[in-house]
């Protein structure tokens, strides 16, 4: 994040748009599979041709309200929908079904944490609506292609308070919404698709001044993006200001090649969209019973399921809030701990350490780790009944990435197993500690970093296998004397 100049306030609010995972449009039974050819999943409704009417689809609804109920917001007992009028290619019908007045979702709030500090933002409305169309300007040489399929996925956009202040909270924001609808199974998280992506409302200000004027940088498809898009935006307005110009309302764009926003049209109003009741659609009603049915249905959000983490696993924040971060992750980890039968911090270890980093160095999600859970438990189980060593583990793991089969095949076939008998350590002990009288004798004179000499050639006698506890505490006794 760039710093602010001092004498300056950014003020900051987030619209997110959320495309939810039904499996069919919201006012039709067209799908919503991505991928499909252009336009194969554009139907009479998505067009609006004439004579046809929209049907809602329940379970967007549904979607919407399980969003509502995660952020302690307000359900609408009955909420509208409006036409919002416009002129674009991929949008067909001339106009956008979404809500204005009455959304279905109002008043919640999400806590954040930036360096240790904890801050609650606002989100003032989240509101149904159908999604537009894409248009393709590099498809065809000259022309702008349009693809209708996008067109009708039903949408939840969720407005925040502007109580954002720089790029940071704006991307913890983000990413703890991000967390929550893709643990909620309300939507897929995709940004590189497009099913979540943010539009930046940013202005500046002097501290205590009335808020400045505003432009909003639209569709921006990724954490890194939206930081830059806004440090980019806060920067460029303070130089027109502070060189005498004014800032236009204006609605902007983002090129990631250049880091740089610009200018695309004037901002619209609401008055501009020319608003009003869609006469096709009733007034949709959530009862109370409602409400609680889908409560009911609710998964464990991450808040809780961090806080769980915590209090069962006996982890530290950090540990917690890692696993936590996604619910792919967190149900690796719990299938780890339940096979294993370890202790959950070793789990937690091997998760957020070896195995996240080699998923991080290969670009892999937990969902594509070439170890199951069940594997990752196998290797644990063996070091916790003392098969093998941490340090056999490693290449055992190594092994397993590789493809090489599950744990105890690695074990058995590269004759890997820990050797336990302390008779037999003690013995190559003992052959060590006669091959090296002078060393042994420097020890014993006060030398104590030679011990790790005296470690490392009975590994080197053990080839790596003598059990490290037994090891040390058999070569102290025979080093004393």
């Amino acid at each position: 994040m760039s710093s602010i100049p001092a004498g300056w306030e950014a003020v900051i609010g987030l619209e997110v748009h959320c495309q939810l995972l039904t499996k069919t449009k919201i006012f039709s039974g067209a799908s919503t599979t991505y991928g499909a050819e252009p336009n194969t999943q554009a139907d009479a409704v998505t067009l609006g041709l004439p004579g046809v009417l929209p049907v809602l689809n329940r379970e967007a609804v549904t979607m919407a309200v399980k969003f509502g109920l995660s952020v302690d917001a307000k359900i609408a007992e009955t909420c509208v929908f409006a036409r919002k009028h416009y002129f674009y290619p991929d949008l067909p019908k001339g106009y956008q079904i979404s809500q204005y007045e009455l959304p279905i979702v109002e008043q919640g709030h999400l806590d954040i944490e930036v360096d240790g500090v904890a801050k609650r933002i606002g989100i003032t409305r989240a509101h149904l609506e159908e999604d537009a169309g894409k248009s393709l300007h590099d498809a065809f040489p000259g022309f702008t292609g349009i693809d209708l399929n996008r067109a009708g996925t039903p949408l939840i956009e969720i407005v925040s308070e502007p109580d954002i202040r720089n790029s940071a909270e704006a991307v913890a924001y983000l990413k703890k919404l991000h967390q929550l609808v893709v643990a909620l199974g309300v939507c897929d998280g995709n940004m590189q698709e497009g099913s979540f992506r943010c539009d930046a409302n940013v202005s500046v200000r002097k501290p205590g001044a009335p808020f400045g004027t505003r432009t909003e940088t639209k569709n921006i498809n990724s954490f890194r993006y939206v930081q830059q898009a806004i440090d980019y935006e806060i920067e460029r307005q303070i130089e027109v200001i502070e060189a005498g110009g004014k800032i236009n309302q204006e609605t902007r764009l983002f090129n990631p090649d250049t880091g740089e926003t610009r200018a695309m049209r004037s901002k619209e109003n609401a008055n501009d969209y020319r608003y009003f009741p869609d006469p096709d659609l009733l007034p949709v009603v959530v009862t109370a019973a409602d409400q609680e049915r889908i409560r009911a249905s609710m998964p464990e959000l991450p808040a809780a399921k961090k806080a769980r983490f915590e209090s069962q696993y006996g982890l530290s924040a950090y540990d917690a809030n890692l696993l936590t971060s996604e619910s792919a992750l967190a149900d690796y980890y719990e299938t780890v701990v339940k096979v294993s039968g370890a202790e959950a911090k070793t789990c937690a270890n091997w998760v957020t350490g070896d195995l996240l980093a080699a998923l991080n160095k290969s670009g892999k999600a937990i969902e594509d780790s070439p170890i199951s859970a069940t594997q990752l438990a196998g290797l644990v189980a063996r070091i916790a009944d003392k098969t093998i060593s941490g340090k056999i583990a490693k290449d055992v793991f190594e092994a397993m990435l590789a493809g090489e089969g599950d744990a105890d095949a690695i074990i058995k076939a590269k004759g890997l197993v820990q050797i336990t008998d302390e008779g037999a350590i003690a013995a190559a002990i003992d052959a060590i500690i006669a091959g090296n009288p002078q060393q042994v004798a420097d020890y014993r004179g006060g030398k104590d970093k030679l011990f790790g000499f005296f470690v490392g050639q009975a590994m080197k006698a053990t080839q790596g296998k003598a059990n490290p506890e037994a090891l040390n505490r058999i070569l102290k006794e025979k080093l004393a004397g």
